[in-house]
């Protein structure tokens, strides 16, 4: 491959790997078969001399970015050197080249779109260390995304690279920022251009979350300025979505019953150690890569000594991971359930603003907007009762009152003057005294006597033949 142009002296370039806003990197080799990745800054040095803050900032970073490589680390890429391009005088890092593909690349297939628990805990580990190391030395990265990790095939660890930002000035941040692809990845205080040990914190729990998921808190949905901004603002301003959820809707199809259960037992110490890596307040994480280490190393230990426990403890743990598993299940059933619902109410209730009214979901029926009076509910039991009652009294009333023949009353009362009680047709002694009664021969003729015989008030005679043969009927058993 011919040259694009000359680096430096020894130094040959076999051209561009990737670019963006913060720059580019190539592919380069020195003697024999030692390949290099060099990083080109876009903002080149006018003078070098002191004079020029440029220069003077990158020197001061680039002493820094030195001390990376005093003492060795298999998880940071070997700085090899700095220096100004024999054209065009941009400042450029060399760095060893990995061979092999970066987490960004591992979540594409034909790799599963999560990562496993156990590979994950293995990033988690060695990242950590990188930023551990980092900041013993003095270093902040400023940069730490998936596609700045690589994996090296021959040694099979996870090495973080890219110290761009790192030797950048705070308004050069500031740009980068703005250009840069990486904003789903950047801390809250980042969007100022500030950067702090808590701010790699920060873009360290976006990996983790990442590979835990299949994809980062807050996705960037287009390259434009408002897509962007809305990132931006989630990262100040919304909460992160649940991770355990975002995994179930990621797990792959072909992974079986048993390890769709296993990658699902996800350990509680490493969801609290996202959560902390991940708080708006860079006062509420880990203060810097050392006390992240620390974290996952108490975690591991924690997990481990779980494996000694008694096997009815282990039994109970494993019980409750179990039912930690089903909860989640459900949880993820219902707010699907919960979103049909809410689909399904706002077109029941577009329908009815249509129409000119709308939806009850309490009562499931449409009314109209127009004022109608409803009577109250207890007005109609209470009438209900009413017309009971009513009902009742009639009834008894009619079907209690004594119906002796007629003409017996007097005699009956008679013969059993003495007997006082009000309920006369229920009592022996009455029914005794109508029987004696009637044994007597002038009041049973009497009480038999022909309609045409028995007395005609004066005055009548010419309507008795009108009623002759006919018996009067009662009006309600009282006329």
């Amino acid at each position: 491959m011919s040259k694009v142009f000359t680096i430096a002296d020894g130094l040959e370039n076999l051209g561009a790997l990737r670019t963006g806003g913060q720059g580019s990197v190539y592919k380069g080799k020195r003697q024999g078969t030692l390949y290099s990745a060099i990083k080109l800054l876009p903002t080149p040095i006018i003078s070098e001399s002191e004079d020029d803050r440029g220069y003077r900032n990158f020197q001061n970073e680039v002493t820094k970015l030195q001390k990376v490589n005093e003492q060795p680390n298999p998880h940071v890429v070997k700085i090899r050197s700095f220096g100004l391009t024999d054209s065009g005088s941009f400042p450029f890092i060399e760095m060893e080249y990995i061979e092999g593909p970066d987490l960004c690349e591992l979540l594409q297939p034909p790799h599963d779109p999560i990562f496993s628990l156990k590979e994950l805990i293995k990033v988690a580990n060695q990242l950590a260390d990188a930023l551990a190391h980092c900041y013993r030395v003095g270093v902040k990265h400023g940069d730490i995304k998936s596609n700045n990790v690589k994996y090296n095939v021959h040694t099979g660890n996870y090495v973080l690279l890219d110290f761009g930002l790192a030797i950048l000035t705070d308004e050069q941040r500031r740009s980068s920022v703005r250009h840069a692809g990486a904003i789903e990845f950047m801390a809250p205080e980042q969007h100022e251009g500030e950067m702090l040990p808590q701010t790699d914190v920060y873009s360290y729990g976006v990996v983790l979350y990442e590979l835990l998921t299949g994809q980062v808190p807050f996705v960037l949905n287009g390259n434009g300025e408002t897509a962007r901004n809305a990132v931006m603002l989630a990262h100040l301003e919304q909460a992160v979505p649940d991770p355990i959820t975002r995994r179930i809707l990621r797990l792959p199809a072909g992974w079986d019953e048993d390890k769709r259960k296993q990658e699902l037992a996800v350990p509680q110490w490493l969801l609290q150690v996202i959560t902390r890596c991940l708080e708006k307040d860079p006062a509420r994480r880990y203060a810097n890569g050392i006390e992240l280490q620390q974290a996952l190393t108490e975690g591991s230990l924690m997990a481990a000594e779980s494996h000694h426990l008694p096997a009815s403890a282990r039994i109970d743990a494993t019980a409750l991971q179990e039912e930690n598993e089903r909860l989640q299940a459900e949880l993820l059933q219902y707010r699907q359930k919960e979103e049909q619902h809410q689909n399904q109410l706002s077109s029941l209730q577009s329908v009815a603003l249509e129409a000119g009214g709308r939806y009850n979901p309490e009562k499931g029926m449409y009314e109209s907007n127009k004022d109608i009076v409803h009577l109250p509910k207890r007005w109609f039991v209470g009438l209900a009762g009413v017309a009971a009652l009513f009902i009742a009294l009639f009834s008894f009333s009619f079907f209690s009152k004594p119906k002796t023949p007629a003409g017996t009353e007097a005699a009956a009362v008679k013969v059993d003057e003495n007997y006082k009680s009000p309920f006369v047709f229920l009592s022996k002694r009455y029914q005794d005294s109508v029987k004696a009664v009637y044994t007597k021969p002038a009041v049973k003729m009497a009480a038999f006597k022909p309609a045409e015989q028995q007395f005609v008030p004066p005055g009548w005679a010419k309507h008795h033949k009108k009623f002759k043969g006919k018996h009067r009927k009662r009006f309600l058993g009282l006329f």
